[in-house]
């Protein structure tokens, strides 16, 4: 079993009420697995929030080597806030 460390936290007492449901209820074994779980999926979120930022800036970055080339094509706001709806949807619905 990996080493444990231990720490204090502060939390709502809305918060606090949903991990003593969460155990009360059965659906873990302690409050520190409920705060386990959240974290992995905290991490696994970030964690690709992290690619989804370095896809854009690699896409950034490669539209500025574009324009600074003259290499420029047609601008459409209208695609562009269309793909950004479609993304951010796509997200929402991830979670």
């Amino acid at each position: 079993m990996p080493e444990l460390e231990r720490l204090t936290i502060t939390l709502t007492p809305e918060l606090a009420e949903t991990i003593k449901s969460a155990v009360l209820d059965g659906d873990y074994a302690s409050a520190s697995e409920v705060i386990r779980e959240a974290l992995r999926e905290w991490k696994t979120k970030r964690a690709i929030r992290q690619e989804e930022l370095a896809v854009l800036k690699a896409d950034i970055d490669q539209a500025l080597a574009q324009v600074a080339d003259g290499q420029l094509g047609e601008f459409n706001t209208d695609r562009i806030v269309e793909r950004a709806r479609k993304l951010l949807a796509a997200r929402k619905r991830a979670g």
